[in-house]
């Protein structure tokens, strides 16, 4: 198959454009990954499972890099972290919206850990105390930032 990205699932144009700068930046960034650059000459076929509403925001982009991070290294994603925030294509973290009910619905899921841009960081005073007390919250500027708190 010719290398590139399948995507299916219920995406929109923005997510779909989220998974392939995830996809361009692991490509361009593949060595200090910890990556053959070899194993980019492959189709990657990223799912998205139809949930409640079609997902539309630009907020999965560090969430399918580490994906496919996860899935070139051989790493493990930990299963408590939840992640959101935008990548571009030089692995800087872009603010999002939403940081209270993202943070809220990782809560009620049981997850104690978030990673959150770090441009949203004026945004988690919007989270109740007693939530943010239960929770640790791991602020990334960088793709960097987003590994060293996903991947075991």
């Amino acid at each position: 198959a010719e290398p590139g990205l399948t995507l299916t699932g219920q995406l929109g144009d923005v997510m779909k454009e989220s998974a392939q700068i995830a996809l361009n930046y692991v490509r361009s960034h593949a060595t200090e990954l910890g990556i053959d650059p070899e194993a980019m000459r492959q189709r990657f076929h990223v799912h998205v499972p139809a949930g409640a509403v079609p997902k539309d925001g630009p907020s999965a982009g560090i969430t399918i890099t580490t994906a496919l991070v996860s899935l070139l290294t051989d790493q493990r994603v930990n299963p408590d972290v939840a992640m959101t925030g935008e990548i571009t294509l030089q692995g800087q973290v872009l603010p999002i919206g939403g940081v209270k009910q993202k943070v809220l619905a990782a809560h009620r899921m049981g997850l104690r850990t978030v990673v959150l841009p770090k441009r949203n960081e004026p945004d988690i005073d919007d989270v109740p105390e007693r939530v943010r007390a239960e929770m640790t919250i791991h602020l990334a500027d960088a793709y960097a930032d987003v590994a060293r708190a996903a991947l075991t």
